[in-house]
């Protein structure tokens, strides 16, 4: 399993800004990991719940692949935060847009099928990865998107087939990505139109 940074529930220590490589925000149910709602990369940050006053970390959350990161600790970062209104106003928007990824995660997951799911994922790890190519098995994204593994050979093998992407031994490489993005369900723009509304 990926390296955690931090648990649900435990104090934060430290603040992440990611630069490459990206951050998985997973909910836990009676302590253990079981669904992916949210992602950080270099958009973002993780222990953005300080920014609200609260200390304790609501998910657990995961490095995916390699990258580098700057980490503050948390007191200085709070200590920051108290002194620059920018920061704080540009912080508190971020807040929003983690709360809207994470609103919108909730409805994908009831609403839409593992195919366009799968390929939202998958876009959303190629534009924080920052790479056409990126390493993930079939156990691991069953376990991001909260299906059975079949569900996901399933749906794979059915975008390998498009030509959308491909899929060898847990290495998959992103082959046409605008067909990618009509594959995939609406989320994918929900999510990118919050960020380009508040964040650019």
């Amino acid at each position: 399993m990926s390296e955690v940074l931090c648990e649900s529930g435990a104090v934060t220590r430290y603040v992440y800004f990611p630069i490459s490589g990206f951050i998985s925000l997973v909910t836990a149910t009676d302590g253990k990991p079981v669904l992916e709602v949210g992602m950080v990369g270099s958009e973002g940050m993780l222990g953005a719940q300080l920014v609200l006053g609260v200390v304790t970390a609501p998910m657990h959350a995961l490095v995916q692949g390699s990258g580098s990161a700057l980490r503050i600790a948390a007191a200085p970062f709070r200590k920051e935060l108290a002194h620059s209104k920018a920061l704080r106003a540009s912080l508190e928007r971020y807040v929003y847009v983690l709360m809207n990824q994470m609103a919108v995660s909730a409805a994908c997951l009831r609403f839409h099928e593992i195919g366009p799911r799968l390929a939202r994922w998958l876009l959303m790890t190629q534009d924080r990865a920052r790479a056409d190519s990126f390493h993930v098995t079939h156990e691991f994204l069953a376990y991001m998107l909260g299906v059975r593994r079949v569900g996901i050979t399933v749906a794979a093998v059915g975008l390998q087939r498009r030509g959308l992407i491909r899929y060898h031994r847990g290495n998959v490489t992103i082959m046409n990505r605008r067909g990618l993005e009509a594959a995939a369900c609406s989320c994918y723009a929900a999510n990118n139109k919050a960020y380009a509304d508040l964040m650019k």
